[in-house]
């Protein structure tokens, strides 16, 4: 399922506080020089992210928890 984290039709410039929830400006900025993270826009000087581009990157960032009885390790007992 698709989830909606941005709007998907806005284009949010690196400034925005909206970014923050992904990482923080710093942080992405280190993305983008070693080319991880988001995809985004280069907009002469300033620094753009598509909402779109941003929900995938979150889908794809997902970490799936096995539901309880399922690949959780038990303790040992003693006795």
């Amino acid at each position: 399922m698709k989830r909606n984290y941005f709007d998907p039709e806005t284009v949010y410039v690196d400034s925005d506080k909206e970014l923050d929830l992904i990482a923080n400006r710093e942080k992405r900025a280190q993305w983008r020089h070693r080319r991880v993270g988001p995809s985004f826009l280069k907009m002469g000087r300033k620094v753009g992210y598509l909402g779109e581009d941003l929900n995938d990157w979150m889908d794809a960032n997902r970490v799936e928890i096995p539901l309880s009885g399922t690949g959780v390790p038990q303790t040992a007992s003693a006795g």
